[in-house]
C-alpha cells in the first residue's frame, strides 16, 4: 500500500484535465489565508492610532482608512476562498466521478466468483461512500489544509516582528498542541481508520442482507437468529468506536488545554516583562498585538487537526477503491479459440478458493457429452457448485482444464463463453422491473412474442395471468412479490429465451413447494431439449433420469454412472438414495398422521 504522503498525487491522477483546478484552489486558499490575517493587523493599527491620540481620541488619524482596509481585506479573503472552493469542487466532482467510473468498469471485468465474497452492500459502500470521502477531502479539507499550513508561516514571522520573547511564548502552546496532535493521529491511531472502515463495511453489508431477507425471516420465524449476525456487526463497530474515543480522551484534553493555554503564559509573562520595558506604551501595544493573534493560532491548529484526520480518511477510502482496481480481471485470450460443439470436459481439475487452505476440487475428471444431461450429486461441501462455476469462468482453475467443444474455457472469448452458457442459480435475483424486462435481460433484442413463448415454455403462464398488469407488472412494487418457486420459473424463462447450448442448473428446485417443483420439472424438460445440461441437486428424484450421475465427495469424483448402475455398486450414491427414500417415507407418514389428527 502506498503511503499517505502520496494520497494527493494518487487522487489527482483521476482528475484528468481538471487537475490544475486543484492547484489553483490551493493557491487561492493560501491567498485567502494571508488576506484573512490582514484585518487583525488593521485592527491593531487602529488600536495604535487610538493610543497615540490619547487622551483626545478625536485627533486620531487614519481610523476610517484602516477600518475600510480591514473590510476590503476580509471581503478579498472571502472572495479568494469562494473561488478556491469553486475550483476545488469542480476538480473533486471529476475525481469522484472518475473513481466510480474506474471501479465500476473494472468490476465488470472481474470473475463472477469475486462477488460471492463481496456483498452488494460492501461494494456499494466502497465505491459510493469512499468516492464521496475523497470528494469531500478535495473539495473542502485540502484547501483548508493549505490555508492552515500557510497561516503559521505568516503568523510565526509576525510573532517575531515586535517582541521575540512574547512570540516565543505564543509558540510554546502551539508546539505542545502539535505533539498532542501527533499522538492522536500517529502510531496505531492511523491504523484504526482501516479497522473502523472494515467494521463499518461489515455492518453495512449485514444491514443490506438483513433487510433483503426480512420476508424469508418472517415466514420462518427466525427473527432473533437472523438478527444475530447483524447485531454482532453493530456491536463490533461500537467496540471499535468506543475504543478509539476513549484512546483520544487524554491527548484530546491535552490538545485543548494547550491550544487554549496561550493566555496562561502570555499574561503572566506580559506582567513580568512590562516591569523592564523602557517604553510602556510601546510594550502595551505589542502585547495587544499578541493578544489579538493568539486566537488565530487556536483556529489554525484546529483546522490542521481536522484536515489531517480527513486526509487519513481519504487515504483509507482511496486505498479501498484501489484494492478493487488491483483485483485481477479475467484473462482474455490472445487468440480466441473456436469451440466445436457443446461438450463439456473436466480434465484433472484442481481448484482452491482465494485465501483457503483446503482445495475445493482435487484432480476431478468427467465429461458431459453434447446433448446429454449429467447430474452432480454429493454431500454439502463436496464441490458440486464449485465445479459448475468453473464452466462459465466464475473462477479459473489452478490445475487441469475445463473445456467446451474441445477448447479450454480460458481460450474462449468472454462474449462467446457467456453466449453459450445459461446458469440458473439456487438463489435467483430478480430486478425491480417488470416481468418482461426481467426475462428480456437474457437477450435484450428479443421481441415480445419470443418472450411470450419463453414464458409458456417455462410454465410461467399462470404466474403472469394472476398479476395485475400481466407480464408488465413490476416486481417488488405495490406489494407484488413472487414466491421462491415462482422466481425460479421466471429465471428458467430467462434461460429458455437465451437458448444457450449449455445449461447449468444449480439446486433450481431448492426453494420450491411441490406444486412449483412439478412446474419447474416440466420447464426443465422443455429447456433441456437438444441442450448439454449439468444439474446440481440434493433431491435425488430430480436426477434419477439423468444420462450420467457424477458423485463428488471431499472435492473428488467418488463414483459415476447411470442411476441403476450406481445403485448396483452399493456405494456412496446407493447410501444417499436409501437415506433419501427414508426421508420421503417419513415425510409421507408424518403428513398422513397430521391429516388423520386433523380429521
Amino acid at each position: 500500500m502506498q503511503k499517505g504522503n502520496t494520497v494527493i498525487p494518487r487522487l489527482l491522477k483521476y482528475a484528468g484535465r481538471y487537475r490544475f483546478l486543484t492547484w489553483a484552489a490551493c493557491a487561492l486558499s493560501g491567498v485567502s489565508a494571508v488576506l484573512g490575517l490582514c484585518p487583525f493587523i488593521c485592527i491593531w493599527l487602529v488600536v495604535c492610532e487610538v493610543f497615540h491620540a490619547l487622551p483626545d481620541v478625536s485627533t486620531a488619524q487614519g481610523l476610517g482608512r484602516y477600518g475600510w482596509m480591514a473590510v476590503a481585506f476580509a471581503v478579498g479573503s472571502m472572495i479568494a476562498y469562494f473561488a478556491a472552493l469553486m475550483c476545488s469542487h469542480l476538480a473533486a466532482f471529476r475525481v469522484a466521478r472518475n473513481l466510480k467510473s474506474a471501479a465500476l468498469h473494472h468490476i465488470v471485468t472481474l470473475p463472477l466468483g469475486f462477488f460471492s465474497g463481496n456483498t452488494s452492500g460492501k461494494l456499494r459502500k466502497i465505491i459510493d461512500e469512499s468516492a464521496g470521502q475523497t470528494e469531500g477531502f478535495l473539495a473542502h479539507q485540502l484547501p483548508d489544509l493549505v490555508g492552515a499550513l500557510v497561516t503559521p508561516i505568516v503568523v510565526i514571522e509576525l510573532l517575531f516582528v515586535f517582541d521575540w520573547r512574547l512570540g516565543l511564548l505564543c509558540l510554546v502552546p502551539m508546539a505542545l498542541a502539535a505533539v498532542c496532535l501527533r499522538q492522536m493521529m500517529g502510531g496505531d491511531k492511523a491504523d484504526f481508520m482501516k479497522l473502523h472502515q472494515d467494521a463499518l463495511e461489515r455492518m453495512t453489508g449485514e444491514a443490506v442482507e438483513y433487510v433483503r431477507g426480512i420476508p424469508v425471516v418472517k415466514v420462518f420465524q427466525q427473527t432473533v437468529y437472523s438478527f444475530k449476525s447483524f447485531y454482532d456487526s453493530i456491536m463490533e463497530y461500537m467496540r471499535f468506536v468506543l475504543q478509539y474515543v476513549f484512546s483520544w480522551q487524554l491527548p484530546m484534553t491535552n490538545y485543548t488545554v494547550s491550544v487554549n493555554g496561550a493566555f496562561a503564559l502570555l499574561i503572566p509573562a506580559g506582567i513580568i516583562l512590562a516591569r523592564s520595558a523602557v517604553d510602556y506604551r510601546r510594550f502595551l501595544l505589542d502585547f495587544i498585538f499578541y493578544i489579538l493573534f493568539t486566537p488565530i493560532c487556536v483556529v489554525m491548529m484546529s483546522r490542521i487537526m481536522y484536515a489531517t484526520n480527513n486526509l487519513i480518511m481519504a487515504e483509507d477510502a482511496l486505498g479501498r477503491i484501489e484494492a478493487i482496481l488491483s483485483e485481477k480481471p479475467l484473462r482474455r485470450p490472445a487468440a480466441a479459440g473456436k469451440r466445436a460443439g457443446a461438450q463439456v470436459t473436466f480434465s484433472h481439475v484442481s481448484f482452491t478458493y482465494p485465501g483457503a487452505e483446503t482445495p475445493a476440487l482435487r484432480d476431478v475428471s468427467f465429461t458431459v457429452p453434447e446433448g446429454a444431461t449429467v447430474a452432480l450429486v454429493g454431500p454439502s461441501g463436496s464441490g458440486k457448485t464449485t465445479a459448475a462455476s468453473l464452466i462459465p469462468r466464475f473462477w479459473d482453475v489452478q490445475h487441469g482444464s475445463v473445456c467446451i467443444g474441445g477448447v479450454d474455457v480460458r481460450q474462449i472469448a468472454q462474449e462467446d463463453l457467456m453466449d453459450c452458457v445459461s446458469f440458473v442459480f439456487q438463489e435467483t435475483h430478480l430486478f425491480k422491473a417488470s416481468i418482461l424486462e426481467n426475462i428480456r435481460a437474457a437477450r435484450p433484442d428479443a421481441s415480445r412474442e419470443e418472450i411470450d413463448r419463453a414464458v409458456q415454455a417455462a410454465q410461467c403462464g399462470e404466474i403472469v395471468r394472476k398479476l395485475p398488469y400481466g407480464i408488465d407488472t413490476v416486481i417488488g412494487a405495490k406489494g407484488v412479490y413472487l414466491s421462491g418457486g415462482e422466481q425460479q420459473r421466471i429465471a428458467l424463462a430467462r434461460a429458455v429465451l437465451k437458448d444457450a447450448p449449455i445449461v447449468i442448473l444449480d439446486e433450481a428446485t431448492a426453494f420450491a413447494d411441490p406444486e412449483n417443483e412439478r412446474q419447474i420439472q416440466l420447464a426443465f424438460e422443455r429447456l433441456a431439449q437438444g441442450k448439454t445440461v449439468l444439474i446440481i441437486a440434493h433431491r435425488l428424484s430430480t436426477v434419477r433420469n439423468a444420462d450420467r450421475i457424477i458423485v463428488l465427495m471431499n472435492g473428488r469424483v467418488a463414483e459415476q454412472g447411470a442411476h441403476e448402475e450406481l445403485l448396483a455398486m452399493d456405494g456412496l450414491y446407493a447410501a444417499m438414495w436409501r437415506d433419501y427414500q427414508t426421508a420421503i417415507d417419513w415425510k409421507v407418514g408424518r403428513e398422513a398422521v397430521d391429516v388423520g389428527y386433523t380429521a
